[in-house]
């Protein structure tokens, strides 16, 4: 399927599907089942310095329309990644993201050092949404905290750098234009939308932390409307691609992304669905692409027509 080749990042993608961070663990769970073939690169869960437990049970749950996550950086932290884990992973037949999450900048550079020094890892994610324990905030909660983290890790790691942007904002392009100032390569959005499920009958809150993250078909039309905000008012100008993430189940899903802004899509809630399902949604995207008279599905991205539908 020529027409989904993807040139980004200096890097060739034979697909522009990505599995985001956290829904293949290690990279190589899902290899029996998820055709990895039909992804352009797969993307670590986030890794942190130290090895985490994360939250108590419950951390995942159903909710309409998708579903409410609340893990907390489960990992095994960098070291043992590194040594346990990357040389199996590094067997995965697309390119390879890691994502890096951390409580202080210095937790961050610690595990962007250690990716920096893996040959067979394209790209870094940063997942921007954690704490800050100097400051109780979130990097991702002003451009200055972002463009600080940023500008940080842009100068211990040579790999191309890819900042994950919440959509917990009112200023999701600011947000955007601090990453980029601070020497992102390209932005990641969205991740998942704060929420909260209870039970009536127990009077508690379903997921052992209260909050969660919401996921799946429930966020998209908010992923298309940031991606296409951050798309034409600073990264196409720029020149920074954007991972569009949040709810594809299908491959209408991610041509809407593509559409507003996005040059890779990302796929997550849908592999616990389905981890087959990124077989589908390519061949469907080609045929999509095809039926647009496009030569590749680069030469679509951001073509939105603003305007206004014709009901007559």
């Amino acid at each position: 399927m020529h027409r989904l080749r993807v040139h980004a990042l200096g890097i060739d993608f034979g697909s522009p599907l990505v599995a985001a961070a956290g829904t293949c663990g290690y990279l190589d769970e899902l290899a029996d089942a998820l055709d990895l073939r039909s992804l352009g690169a797969i993307t670590t869960k986030s890794i942190t310095p130290e090895p985490r437990e994360g939250n108590k049970p419950w951390r995942i749950i159903g909710a309409k329309g998708g579903m409410l996550n609340a893990i907390g950086l489960a990992n095994v932290g960098v070291e043992a990644f590194v040594r346990e884990k990357w040389c199996r992973a590094s067997r995965v037949p697309c390119r390879i993201i890691g994502s890096v999450a951390g409580h202080s900048i210095e937790d961050y550079a610690a595990v962007v050092r250690a990716f920096d020094a893996l040959d067979d890892m394209a790209a870094i994610e940063i997942n921007a949404s954690c704490p800050n324990t100097s400051t109780g905030l979130q990097f991702s909660d002003s451009p200055d905290l972002l463009r600080g983290l940023t500008s940080t890790l842009r100068s211990v790691t040579t790999k191309p750098l890819i900042v994950k942007l919440t959509p917990n904002t009112g200023d999701i392009v600011g947000l955007a234009r601090g990453a980029i100032d601070g020497g992102a390569d390209a932005l990641t959005l969205i991740n998942t939308v704060q929420a909260m499920a209870i039970d009536p009958e127990t009077r508690r809150t379903r997921l052992s932390r209260g909050k969660g993250g919401l996921s799946g078909p429930a966020i998209h039309p908010i992923a298309v409307r940031m991606v296409h905000e951050v798309y034409t008012q600073v990264a196409r100008d720029a020149g920074k691609p954007i991972i569009g993430l949040g709810g594809v189940m299908d491959w209408r899903d991610a041509a809407e992304l593509v559409l507003a802004g996005a040059t890779l899509v990302g796929m997550g809630t849908s592999l616990f669905v389905d981890p087959a399902g990124p077989a589908t949604v390519a061949r469907d995207l080609d045929a999509w692409v095809q039926r647009q008279g496009a030569s590749s599905i680069m030469d679509l991205v951001g073509a939105v027509d603003l305007s206004a539908p014709d009901w007559s």
